[in-house]
């Protein structure tokens, strides 16, 4: 067996090296740094010509990046093109904690500045408080990205670059502003720090404003700054703008009228809905309380609410038309029938349904136009449950519009299996069943559309679906019977509109108390439609809990603000008077002289809204 080899210790080694005399030592010296040298230089062969692809992506990849390009959401605008909703590009500045640490501490000679010098320096560029600064950044000191301020003017941007501080950067993004303020503030809602959609339209049509970001292709130094473009990858592509039904002349209208009358009357809230009864387009909503959509940082959800599709309100009197069209429907009645209502009340079970006063005999046009509900009970009574019930899902209660607007509530109207004895004749004058004011507004849009009902919308131009859910006689006779309320002997007056018939129905609902039954506070309604001959647009109007020393009826609280809105609203859109004759009696009466051909009727509204 060949005895194994031993291996030579260091020391060994070492002898022998100092054995060898000067001239092999040189030689031997010489031999090893011509090896070394050849290596090299094979090793630099193989790096730069035979695997140059390999080592060259290797080296990109860590100077170059795909860096994502912004895209700018679409803008929103009313039906006429005027700007609702726009994004402004603005800078938000971020962190890289691990190398600001680095370039502070003076590490490879980055900065002279100390540590919490530099950090203080940044916190006063931002506007941010630099104890709060420091310790965040102290608790990232291991990261590579902090989120510092976002949302900055390109101007304020660029002035917390110029400091020069290593590992701060600025990033472009873009910012929602909403030019028009508290008065659309509930329709279109907000977006968030990330631009996205949040409530209102906003959220409805978040997927179509919102763009696809693009992608480039960049060259970074070792400090992480972009020193070179190298190629676009992908373009951005901006957000498709979304064009809405809403005027924005009407909404500030609206809005305004709304807010005068909750001062006037001392009211908690309200809401204002105007509709084209022609195509469902939704004009104007209004909300109060309302809130500025480019400051919510302190807004409370209460605050945000949109009440005119979200609240579900007992109707009170609006619903009395339904009732008496529903018993035409049925054959129960005729236009011509006539009801006595005395003494002015009748049993309900264990209950009264009371009339104000005692109105004797009052045909079905006098019941709309004293709203009595006594004469209400009669009709009801007439009915059965089924047929009551039938009748107001087809006009929309107890199911959503299908409006596409997020959070919009399905109201209350419970099926007759779940009807107590009481139920239906209180439903008949609008107790019992829960509504919302788009509800309203949208059945008494379908009485003046000659009994078609046709899906509300906020987008202009859309097509929506239409239903004929009442025989256009009886429809254009409920109306007629309607105009009465608006005319003198009506519970309506101050809803009349110089040179227009106006149909409408007043009501004040009075509030449950919970377990004590109903209280003594109220919400005031005025629902209507003008012109009457040939209907265009209908509104509501809810004022909830009016200070009932200042006045709580409908006809006093809701009813003013319907005049002044439809008044306004009737010359912008140059809608031609349909009752001539009494405007022109009123302006003799006014000046004191005949008639003549050289009057003029009314103009549309120069003043600017």
């Amino acid at each position: 067996m060949k005895p194994s080899r031993r291996k030579r210790t260091p020391k060994e080694v070492i002898n022998d090296w100092l054995s060898l005399d000067v001239r092999q030592r040189v030689l031997l010296t010489g031999v090893g740094l011509i090896v070394l040298t050849s290596a090299l230089v094979l090793r630099a062969e193989w790096v730069q010509l035979v695997n140059q692809d390999f080592y060259q992506k290797k080296g990109d990849s860590r100077s170059q990046r795909e860096v994502p390009i912004p895209s700018i959401r679409g803008m929103i605008t009313d039906r006429n093109g005027e700007p609702l909703a726009v994004s402004s590009p603005v800078a938000s500045i971020w962190i890289n904690p691990r190398e600001l640490f680095a370039g502070l501490k003076g590490e490879g000679g980055a900065s002279s500045l100390g540590l919490e010098q530099g950090i203080s320096r940044l916190a006063e560029a931002l506007g941010l408080n630099p104890v709060k600064l420091s310790e965040e950044l102290h608790a990232r000191s291991d990261k590579t990205f902090h989120w510092a301020k976002r949302g900055l003017s390109p101007a304020a941007g660029e002035a917390v670059i110029a400091l020069g501080l290593p590992g701060v950067y600025s990033t472009r993004e873009f910012r929602r502003f909403y030019p028009q303020g508290e008065a659309f503030a509930h329709i279109l809602g907000f977006t968030n720090i990330d631009d996205k959609g949040q409530e209102g339209i906003e959220l409805a049509f978040n997927d179509v404003l919102t763009g696809k970001p693009g992608l480039k292709q960049v060259v970074r130094d070792n400090r992480g700054r972009y020193v070179e473009h190298l190629d676009l990858l992908r373009a951005a592509e901006p957000g498709q703008d979304v064009v809405l039904s809403i005027d924005r002349r009407i909404q500030y209208l609206t809005y305004r009228e709304l807010k005068a009358m909750l001062e006037k009357s001392g009211a908690a809230s309200g809401s204002a809905v105007v509709l084209d009864v022609r195509n469902g387009e939704v004009l104007a909503m209004a909300n109060l309380p309302s809130y500025n959509p480019n400051n919510i940082a302190s807004v409370s959800p209460e605050a945000r609410r949109n009440r005119a599709l979200t609240d579900l309100l007992e109707p009170g009197s609006t619903i009395k038309p339904l009732t008496v069209a529903a018993g035409l429907e049925a054959g129960v009645i005729s236009v011509n029938s006539t009801f006595n209502v005395s003494p002015g009340w009748i049993a309900n079970g264990g209950y009264r349904t009371t009339d104000t006063r005692n109105y004797g005999t009052l045909t079905t046009t006098g019941l709309i136009q004293k709203s009595s509900n006594v004469g209400m009970a009669l009709i009801a009574r007439k009915l059965s449950n089924q047929q009551l019930y039938d009748f107001l899902h087809k006009f929309g209660y107890g199911q959503r519009t299908g409006i596409n607007f997020p959070g919009e509530a399905a109201g209350l109207l419970r099926e007759p299996a779940r009807w107590d004895g009481t139920s239906k004749q209180t439903m008949s004058y609008g107790y019992a069943l829960n509504v919302t004011p788009m509800q309203i507004v949208h059945a008494y849009a379908t009485l003046a559309n000659d009994g078609v009902a046709v899906r509300p919308t906020f987008i202009k131009g859309e097509v929506s679906e239409r239903r004929q859910v009442l025989d256009a006689g009886i429809a254009r006779n409920v109306v007629q019977m309607m105009q009465t309320v608006t005319e003198p002997g009506g519970t309506a007056t101050q809803a009349a509109i110089l040179g227009y018939h106006v149909a409408g129905k007043t009501g004040t609902a009075r509030k449950s108390g919970g377990k004590s039954g109903y209280s003594r506070r109220y919400v005031a309604f005025f629902a209507g439609l003008v012109p009457v001959e040939n209907p265009r647009y209908a509104m509501v109007v809810s004022v909830d809990d009016p200070d009932p020393a200042k006045g709580y009826y409908g006809g006093l609280v809701s009813a003013p603000v319907f005049r002044s809105v439809m008044e306004g609203t009737l010359r912008l859109m140059d809608v031609p008077p349909d009752d001539i004759e009494s405007w022109i009696a009123a302006q003799q009466k006014a000046s004191g002289s005949p008639a003549s051909a050289a009057m003029t009727l009314p103009q549309p509204l120069e003043r600017p809204l």
